[in-house]
């Protein structure tokens, strides 16, 4: 049985890969920022599960928020054997969290980056573990503006996602750097353009997003599928640092700022900066 946390488990890919682990018999961890929709999403969860469910909340559009929660799952289990990094949002307007962060790259990949570091000594702790952070296509026209990583200038909701995305597999790159050799894999991955909840947070962005889902999108239980690969297949069980698609390393889909070492470090070291971890090395 495996422990495991999924972040942005209320709706779309998230939910369906908590639904699909608790019904493996596998412990989860939900995480929503609404307790409402937790509590919805708990229902679901629990009405096929075979072993324990529960439920943490947090706003990833805060890092106090972030710091808490990882104090909770630290709390809450003895070991981490599966952490799916899946939350994210976009919005079609620049706005900044409570600290001062465009949105976006603060939910999509500060949260994360910030999240996964603080847990990582309780993933340490029980291995094999694995990581997986659900990243985007939408990376491959985009490159990280070092200059301007807030979007100040020109915000732009396509390439705001996108680079948060691009960061999400630079991120997973340089981790699995340091992770070599410890029994903890990471991995990032394309689920596909599925119907989910993404844009809720903006009127506007919520029925741009939902058309195009609703012309092109898969359901969440496909867009599931490479998530759950990931967290579960034996055949990755030694892989890392790699981008997935349709259960597979995708290096054709891969952009080449996404494999680029150096953009991967300088991200690290800015994210270190940004979210107030000390400065670490490959």
């Amino acid at each position: 049985m495996l422990n495991v946390l999924v972040t942005g488990a209320t709706n779309g890919i998230g939910l369906e890969a908590a639904r699909v682990l608790a019904g493996l018999g596998h412990s989860v961890l939900l995480h929503g920022r609404d307790a409402a929709r937790g509590e919805a999403a708990l229902k679901v969860v629990r009405a096929g599960a075979g072993a324990k469910v529960g439920y943490v909340q947090a706003d990833f559009a805060s890092l106090a928020e972030v710091r808490r929660l990882a104090a909770a799952v630290t709390a809450a289990t003895p070991r981490l054997d599966v952490l799916i990094n899946n939350a994210g949002c976009v919005t079609f307007t620049r706005s900044e969290t409570v600290d001062g962060y465009e949105r976006t790259f603060a939910v999509n990949h500060l949260a994360p980056f910030l999240l996964t570091n603080l847990l990582l000594p309780l993933i340490r702790r029980h291995t094999p573990a694995r990581i997986v952070t659900v990243a985007s296509r939408a990376h491959r026209d985009q490159r990280i503006d070092f200059g301007d990583v807030m979007s100040i200038r020109g915000y732009n909701a396509r390439r705001a996602y996108g680079r948060s995305k691009l960061a999400n597999i630079l991120f997973t790159r340089a981790l699995a750097k340091r992770l070599s050799g410890s029994g903890v894999t990471a991995n990032s991955l394309h689920p596909g353009i599925v119907a989910t909840g993404l844009g809720q947070n903006n009127p506007f962005a919520r029925v741009i997003v939902r058309l195009i889902q609703g012309l092109r999108g898969i359901p969440a239980a496909e867009g599931a599928r490479t998530t759950l690969y990931l967290a579960t297949s034996d055949e990755v069980q030694n892989v890392t640092g790699e981008y997935f698609s349709e259960c597979r390393p995708a290096p054709l889909l891969t952009a080449p700022e996404a494999v680029d070492d150096s953009t991967a470090e300088q991200l690290w070291r800015v994210s270190e900066e940004l979210v107030g971890l000390p400065c670490t090395s490959p």
